[in-house]
């Protein structure tokens, strides 16, 4: 047996008017969006009908109630009991013969909100050729259809606040004129709180006129409290969309979600939406009225549908337009822009070739030559060399310039991804990733005789750095006053940080740490001994083996320090002991 579900009207009034809104404020927009749709409904019949919203707060009723009234279609005492007594059920869905898109409100539940500042609401309406009618809902979820002792004199609605005992400072003429001037100071009809026209003259990107930008640089200084590097227009005709995006004059955070002023049908749906831009326009913020994107049902962000994101990708197109044509009008202002917003236009660069062509043709980079764009590198040198990471650039950025060996630091964020998609889009690019440990390729071997006669102080100098884990080699590079270089590849810093990871772990962690850790001698960081250097030329003819492992050691903590390496407690020791070890024997004395 099919049984119907009972009803806490109360609780549903408690829990839509309280937990479905943010805040208070919004029984306002709830109200200007009804009195909006009854005016538009009366005008689709008659387009001469007087479009005319008027506020009048306590102050100016006299009797500590607010009201609300409109020149629309307004209800006859049917259409009361079937809409404003059904939760859910909106007078907007074809009942009056119009297209539910047409209207503002779609869910049933706009006159709820009031209830979260009044304790009763009091509608009196009249329909054409209708006696007029009253609506009294109360806050316990009781209502009550009558008659009205008095008629209206016009068609329309008049909806009264009965303001409960702790929300009177919603209903003071202050706020109220406040309220209606945020939510609804673009809309098509005339709203007035007492005697004050809070509407404005339209949208503001849809008004002409030579001093069109400097009026939409006025308004993002009202709206974002910013003065915009420029302002880009932006339209998509299935959202009804129109708008304008203002690009922000400062780096902004990829990481913070941006907030967008998004208007439906002309009334404020959100100051701070989210979601409307792609991830990488970060750098922009947007003003738009939509006509046909969809609201949640508080009316407080854009219901996420595949409408919704057509438009955040034909928005992206636009803003990606905007920055081809700025390279290609004014090159000087794109390096500007550049200069403030590389992270976003590096970050679209990674998924699309034109930015990426973009990229290439105006970012300069860090190299070792200088700062250039990839596109002079590659008219310059033809390889493209890079690394990964910022400290290995600073390990070997100056000792490969010496060498004739031209690198880009790739270590900063998406210049990696973006070095190696090149030749997708230039099919003649050419790239190679370098580790430290290449370095050592490009590095000249000593003669056959001279190598052969270093082989007992290599031997003691790598006997000096077994203990740290270390392979010694001697080579002849420049600059000759660099004595020693510390190099270390991906793979030999991972073995590194396995082996201090199983010093910290229980015995299970550490076998199977030693199951991926590596101990091939082509792992092992290279202490690299510079021959042309005449410091290590006197240390290697050294005969005293004890003061050829102090002269290593100490080499090896200034190649650290020399290559921005992190110091591991072992080498701030081994620093201490050499260093004072060199001194015992700079002053050696007998007893």
């Amino acid at each position: 047996m099919d049984r119907t579900f009972q009803v806490d009207l109360r609780g549903v009034v408690d829990l839509l008017s309280h937990h479905l809104y943010a805040s208070p404020r919004v029984y306002v927009r709830e109200l200007l969006q009804n009195a909006v749709d009854a005016i538009t409904a009366r005008r689709a019949l008659d387009p001469a009908a007087p479009a005319r919203v008027r506020i009048d707060p306590p102050d100016v009723t006299g009797d500590g109630t607010l009201r609300v009234s409109d020149t629309g279609i307004g209800l006859t005492e049917e259409q009361v009991h079937q809409f404003l007594a059904t939760i859910g059920r909106s007078s907007k869905r074809d009942d009056f013969g119009f297209a539910r898109h047409d209207f503002l409100g779609q869910f049933g539940i706009g006159l709820l909100s009031c209830f979260l500042v009044a304790d009763e609401i009091r509608v009196l309406t009249r329909a054409e050729g209708s006696p007029t009618v009253l609506w009294r809902g109360f806050a316990d979820g009781r209502y009550s259809v009558a008659p009205a002792g008095e008629d209206r004199l016009h068609v329309g609605t008049t909806v009264t606040l009965v303001p409960r005992r702790d929300a009177d400072q919603w209903l003071l003429r202050r706020t109220v004129t406040e309220l209606a001037t945020l939510y609804g100071s673009l809309l098509p009809v005339t709203v007035e709180v007492g005697d004050v026209q809070v509407t404005g003259d339209g949208l503001p990107w849809r008004a002409g006129g030579d001093n069109r930008r400097e009026r939409l640089v006025a308004h993002c200084r009202e709206v974002f409290g910013f003065t915009p590097f420029d302002v880009v227009d932006l339209t998509v005709a299935e959202a009804g969309l129109t708008g304008v995006a203002f690009v922000l004059p400062t780096p902004a955070n990829p990481a913070a979600r941006a907030g967008h002023r998004v208007y439906l049908k002309r009334m404020l749906l959100a100051e701070g939406a989210e979601g409307v831009l792609p991830e990488w326009a970060f750098f922009a913020r947007c003003v738009f009225d939509a006509g046909e994107l969809r609201p949640t049902a508080s009316r407080e962000a854009l219901y996420e549908d595949q409408l919704l994101e057509s438009t955040r990708e034909t928005l992206g197109d636009q803003l990606r337009g905007w920055l081809v044509r700025l390279a290609t009008r004014d090159p000087r202002r794109l390096a500007e822009f550049l200069e403030i917003h590389h992270l976003g236009v590096k970050a679209l660069a990674v998924h699309d070739d034109e930015m990426l062509r973009l990229v290439e043709r105006w970012w300069p980079m860090e190299t070792n030559t200088g700062r250039m764009t990839l596109a002079d590198f590659r008219a310059q040198h033809g390889l493209v060399r890079y690394t990964v990471q910022v400290d290995e650039f600073r390990q070997i950025g100056a000792v490969a310039a010496a060498q004739g060996m031209p690198v880009v630091n790739a270590g900063y964020v998406y210049d990696a991804q973006l070095i190696e998609r090149l030749p997708l889009i230039e099919p003649g690019a050419l790239i190679e990733r370098v580790e430290p440990s290449d370095l050592t390729t490009h590095f000249d071997a000593l003669e056959p005789g001279l190598e052969l006669a270093r082989r007992p102080f290599v031997a003691r100098a790598q006997r000096a750095m077994d203990r740290l884990g270390c392979e010694v080699v001697l080579r002849a590079f420049d600059p000759a006053g660099m004595p020693a270089m510390y190099l270390v590849n991906r793979s030999a810093a991972f073995a590194a940080e396995l082996r201090a990871t199983r010093e910290r772990v229980d015995e299970v962690w550490a076998d199977v740490l030693d199951a991926l850790a590596r101990t091939d001698d082509e792992d092992r960081p290279q202490l690299v001994l510079n021959h042309r250097n005449p410091l290590v030329r006197r240390v290697s003819e050294l005969a005293d083996e004890d003061l050829v492992r102090l002269a290593v050691e100490g080499l090896y903590g200034q190649a650290l320090l020399l290559g921005h390496h992190p110091l591991r407690p072992a080498d701030a020791a081994l620093l201490n002991s050499s260093f004072l070890g060199l001194l015992n024997k700079a002053v050696a004395h007998e007893d």
